[in-house]
Order: structure tokens, then sequence, then C-alpha cells
């Protein structure tokens, strides 16, 4: 699960997470005494299902010991794996130079961040976007042989094309839509350069809670999860969020992956400046998560 912050710290209205360190390391980089470090490719996966009520998506709540991201909900994703940009990998869907010119990188990168993509997926769910064939999709990945694989994944020991070509499986491209682009904050000493995509749960298969990180799953309506967080009950990311928020208006998994194509993949970036006594940290287009905190003390 790649997030882009670091703490635990809850403001006492909303569910915006905002760490107690954070205005030491903004001031920091004010002042140059911060080097940014270089943000890690990652990719997260909000998986989506239809109920009566209008589909629901699959979020996990890392465990609250964790000193990265503890508490939060998120949804199935970590780093990508640099592996994959070099392997031939079994592949159904549009090409990985369609991937590039949408993702907006060349063809081996486009290829390892959708790989980590259904990788995560897979390793954090138990889901698997990957049939035998261009038009079919692996139905039940619970046995003990499934688990033995993933388990492989998690470790890194075995590589996600070996894992395919293992089980000659081609990697659905197709159920894969591209979302949004989060980059975590340049004062933040772990960071990701986060791809956001929507897919449907394949029929047959049923999501676990496979990650180690999370203590908690959850099936849940976006406005419900953003009601959530707007009444303080549950702690996210504003990546998390705002991808959240921007899925309400769909009315089924399907109408949320035919608009993928038209989402803005502009990468959102988190701006920290000084102004007067205070430091302003923003998210440009994303009003809501706006944090002032006062030089001498907290927010």
């Amino acid at each position: 699960m790649p997030n882009g912050q670091h703490g635990q710290q809850q403001p006492p209205a909303g569910g915006q997470w905002y760490p107690p360190e954070w205005p030491d390391r903004i001031r920091a980089l004010a002042d140059g005494s911060l080097t940014p470090v270089e943000p890690r490719r990652a990719a997260t996966v909000m998986l989506l299902r239809d109920t009566p009520a209008g589909p629901v998506v699959h979020m996990l709540r890392r465990r609250a010991s964790m000193a990265f991201a503890g508490g939060a909900y998120a949804y199935p994703g970590g780093g990508v794996d640099p592996r994959d940009e070099d392997h031939q990998v079994g592949w159904a869907g549009p090409s990985q130079d369609d991937w590039a010119d949408r993702l907006g990188t060349d063809a081996r990168t486009a290829q390892a961040i959708v790989c980590g993509a259904v990788r995560e997926t897979f390793e954090e769910a138990g889901v698997l976007l990957a049939g035998e064939t261009p038009g079919t999709v692996v139905g039940d990945t619970t046995g003990d042989d499934w688990e033995a694989d993933r388990l492989a994944l998690v470790a890194r020991e075995l590589s996600f094309a070996e894992f395919l070509d293992r089980r000659g499986l081609r990697l659905r491209s197709d159920l894969l839509g591209a979302w949004a682009r989060w980059i975590t904050p340049e004062f933040e000493p772990r960071r990701y350069d986060t791809w956001f995509f929507v897919a449907a749960l394949p029929e047959g298969q049923r999501t676990r809670n496979a990650s180690t990180e999370a203590d908690r799953t959850v099936w849940i309506r976006p406005a419900d999860a953003a009601d959530g967080y707007d009444k303080g009950e549950l702690l996210m990311m504003p990546p998390t969020i705002s991808t959240l928020r921007s899925l309400e208006p769909y009315g089924s998994a399907a109408e949320a992956l035919a608009a993928a194509g038209a989402q803005d993949l502009t990468p959102v970036l988190a701006q920290a400046a000084l102004e007067g006594g205070e430091l302003v940290l923003s998210w440009p287009g994303h009003d809501e998560f706006t944090k002032r905190v006062r030089l001498g003390g907290s927010s």
C-alpha cells in the first residue's frame, strides 16, 4: 500500500492524516536543509464490485502499530518491481506502447507499472487480473498452490513474469483503467510516484485480507467511505479520499471503467509555502486538503 504521509496524528475534524513531524520537515525544506528523496514508482488499485445499492470499493486498514501509514484506510498497492521492466510478460489488452501514452512514460516503465498494479492486487487482496487467453480470467485463487506463489511474489523470490509464465497466464491489461497520479510531498522521507487504477472484481474470484500490513478489509460504497472520512471516523490520506470522491458519480463498476480514459493523470504534488507567520500546505486543484501551520507551534 503506497502512501504519501508518515505518522499517525489525526486532526480534530475530518479524517485527513496530518503527522506531527510535518511542520519541522516543511521548515527544513523551505530553508534548504532538507534534500528531497527521489520518489519510488508505485501502483494501487481501486477494486470495484456491483451491489443493488451501487458499486462498492475494496479498502484495507493498515495496522495501527505500523510506523508508516498506521491506521489509515487505503487500497491494495505497493512499489513497482524493477524486474517487471525487463522481463517478457504474458500480456493481453492494450499494448505497452498504448499504456506508455496513457501513463506518460516509456513502454518499459508502463509495463512495470501495470504489472505492479496487477501483482499488488493479487498479493494484498488475493485477486488476479490474468487469464489463460485474452478473453478469460482465472477463477478461484485461494488454493494452497496459489498461496505458495503469492507468498513467493511477496518475498520477491518470484518475479511476476515468471509467475505468469509458470501458470501459462496473460496479464489482462484491458481490465484496468488508469485513474489518477499522486506524488508524495517533497518533505516526506518515504516518497512514491503512485498511479491509481480502477478495476472490477472478476467473476468467480473473491477478496481476502492477504496483507500482513492490514488488520481489516471492507467493501464500502465510495460515498459512505467519504462520509466516514468527513465525520473523522475513517482516517485517509488526500489521494485516497480524493479518488473515493471521484468514484461517487458512477452507478456501476463498468461505468467507472468506461470513464477511466477521460480521467486526468496530471501528477498531483503537494506544495509547501511560507506565508507570513504560517506554513501553508496545499495540493493544487484540491483545496479541501489545504493546511495552515503556525510557525510557533502546531496547526
